[in-house]
């Protein structure tokens, strides 16, 4: 689809002068730029174009002198365009594209090429979106001359919903999109999940009193979260659509230059033949700090502030799919948690475990069940262990979830490692006898069980009791961590680590 709009680009000769010494070792189909140069910001060369409105041919503009950085409207049935050149091409020859608004803010730019990154851009504005000429475009300098077949974008306002507009509908052919105060559009909406999908990093910077924010920024974070994508957001205090950017441009060049040098990790050798899709799993707790450059505190959070970890969603014949977090490094004797409901992104022990190097695997619960189906489970755990997992998981579970994995131990004490339950409901489905009453198995196995406990729900509160009365009566080992509400705190998260780590 590229090529056809090349065959409609003029051919135009390339000189020697100018530009010809920016060919890196690293990218032999690299082609310098044609035409006469102008200096744009710290002496970087500028290359100036025109695209014809009929055939889409490319040719070189001598721009006005009055001018300056920025540029001016096309002529009449024609396209601008802007490559600005760095002085030492990057490996791979990364470049940003501007999304509109060219020359405003530029300063994450300038840093861009001070890195080897190439900037581009071609005619944008609310009569000149995302369309054909920017494909062509985009064929232009990838296929021509050689840049990345995935560029990064940096879009401010209109810029970011035009950046966000050409992304989604070009999903795999984007490193990543800086999106400043970005506007928004129904195709951006439905074109997200792919994005997502496709593990396309996107970086929000918003002011907190930006109108704009609640129906797209905060929309957007939202929407690509729940599709497993990889978002970021900084969030002025304070501060309404304008300005933009930042004074120091480091963390979005930062973010940028990290999404063009990414290689896809290896797939684990435990997905097998098994069909699989990959996402990413990440806390979203945020930091506050104060940023004296730009006179706001700055509200961080997301992908580019906390550990990534792939996250593998298996087809394994099973109802469901089977999710599986990956560490960084795994620990020795392959560790990991046996759960039976999704991790949520304020799971601060599973967190904590995977820096540890804990796989977390959420075993299949089907649609017409409420817990795990053992004949599931079992294959799971014999797939898993046959694929170096260890023998003893530890199980954990939350409120049902809990007495759902309770379910499963009972029934195989010998294969646990521990037991971690926050809020436990002891109800398992389809099982004969509740697991309350079948402790015993688990005491005589020497599993040690952590309850997190909260006396605020009477009734949950004089069942965890019971549990507690029983287990210590049967010789095992019960620790009780009190939680005035749902949320852990720090110590008792660093309690339930310590526990988990020690029986491992």
């Amino acid at each position: 689809m590229w090529k056809s709009w090349i065959v409609l680009a003029s051919v135009v000769a390339l000189g020697t002068g100018a530009g010809a010494d920016l060919k890196p070792e690293s990218a032999q189909s690299y082609i310098p730029f044609e035409g006469t140069p102008s200096q744009w910001h710290d002496g970087f060369q500028r290359f100036d174009y025109v695209m014809d409105g009929q055939t889409m041919a490319i040719a070189p503009f001598s721009r006005p002198a009055d001018e300056q950085f920025g540029i001016g409207g096309p002529p009449e049935g024609q396209r601008r365009c802007v490559v600005v050149c760095p002085r030492h091409p990057a490996p791979g020859n990364p470049w940003s594209w501007r999304g509109c608004y060219w020359d405003h803010q530029p300063q994450t730019e300038i840093e861009l090429l001070k890195r080897g990154f190439h900037i581009a851009y071609i005619s944008a504005d609310a009569t000149h979106p995302p369309d054909k000429y920017w494909d062509a475009w985009y064929a232009y300098l990838t296929d021509k001359h050689g840049l990345s077949p995935k560029p990064g974008f940096i879009g401010m306002s209109r810029g970011g919903q035009f950046a966000l507009r050409w992304a989604t509908a070009h999903p795999d052919k984007v490193s990543g999109i800086y999106a400043d105060n970005p506007g928004g559009d129904d195709d951006i909406f439905r074109g997200l999940p792919s994005l997502a999908r496709n593990d396309v990093p996107l970086f929000l910077l918003c002011g907190t009193n930006d109108p704009l924010l609640p129906h797209y920024a905060g929309a957007f974070e939202a929407i690509y979260e729940q599709f497993g994508g990889r978002v970021s957001m900084m969030l002025k205090d304070g501060a309404g659509h304008h300005p933009h950017s930042l004074n120091d441009p480091k963390p979005l060049a930062d973010f940028l230059e990290a999404s063009a040098q990414e290689k896809p990790a290896a797939v684990p050798e435990f997905v097998g033949t098994n069909p699989f899709s990959r996402s990413t799993y990440y806390s979203l707790a945020s930091t506050y700090a104060w940023f004296p450059q730009d006179g706001y505190y700055i509200k961080r959070r997301g992908a580019a502030f906390t550990e990534c970890y792939d996250q593998y969603s298996l087809s394994m014949g099973f109802e469901v799919a089977v999710t599986v977090i990956v560490p960084k490094k795994t620990a020795p004797e392959k560790p990991w948690v046996f759960r039976s409901s999704y991790v949520p992104r304020d799971a601060a022990v599973d967190q904590a475990l995977l820096s540890h190097g804990f796989h977390i695997v959420v075993g299949p619960v089907g649609y017409n069940a409420d817990g795990p189906v053992l004949s599931d489970w079992n294959k799971l755990y014999a797939y898993l262990t046959e694929h170096g997992f260890s023998r003893k998981p530890t199980l954990e579970g939350e409120g049902g979830g809990a007495g759902a994995v309770y379910g499963w131990a009972v029934e195989n004490p010998d294969k646990v490692a521990c037991v971690f339950a926050e809020h436990p409901v002891m109800h398992a489905a389809g099982v004969q006898t509740q697991p309350i009453d079948r402790l015993a198995t688990l005491a005589k196995s020497g599993v040690a069980l952590m309850h997190v406990q909260g006396d605020s729900e009477p009734t949950l509160a004089e069942e965890q009791r019971e549990v507690e009365k029983r287990y210590r009566a049967l010789g095992g080992g019960i620790t009780i961590l009190r939680a005035e509400d749902e949320q852990l705190s720090q110590e008792n998260v660093k309690a339930a680590v310590a526990f988990i780590l020690s029986h491992n």
